[in-house]
């Protein structure tokens, strides 16, 4: 069964949060990313704007979101991610991490290396970013269902 399978499979739609941590105050995009998954028929949560890595990650865990989609321009993703997966050691959680913005191709390997699901930078088409999350979201319910035992 493919990932495009899985996801079409799903009782529920897609939840994604979306958020901007820290002081980038850049919200066009991440908002352009919004209407753009909800138009493909996922439930979308947007944080807004100046929040802290700790609001975000309890508030993904609260809200039981398949994916986090975390938007940052502001040159601070390294040490903004580095924060989240601290944040979510020891944590239980079954959303899958996604980033999004202006970030240097060689921190965005890294990044995924970190446990990062994929970089999305702000040329990414909407179709392409559509596919992404519902990979993402696909990945998150294996991992689940791996956790659960079922």
């Amino acid at each position: 069964m493919d990932e495009q399978t899985i996801v079409m499979d799903r009782d529920a739609p897609i939840r994604v949060m979306l958020a901007k941590i820290g002081l980038d105050g850049h919200d066009r995009g991440v908002k352009v990313v919004a209407r753009t998954l909800r138009d493909a028929g996922m439930e979308v949560i947007y944080t807004g704007l100046h929040l802290s890595p700790a609001q975000v990650v309890e508030a993904a865990i609260q809200e039981d979101v398949d994916v986090l989609g975390v938007s940052l321009l502001s040159g601070a993703h390294m040490p903004i991610f580095g924060k989240i997966f601290e944040l979510l050691t020891d944590r239980d959680h079954r959303f899958v991490l996604v980033a999004g913005g202006v970030m240097p191709d060689e921190d965005a390997d890294a990044l995924v290396e970190q446990g990062v699901y994929a970089v999305l930078g702000q040329d990414t088409p909407p179709q392409k970013i559509v596919e992404v999350v519902e990979a993402a979201a696909a990945k998150a319910d294996e991992a689940d269902t791996a956790r659960l035992g079922s």
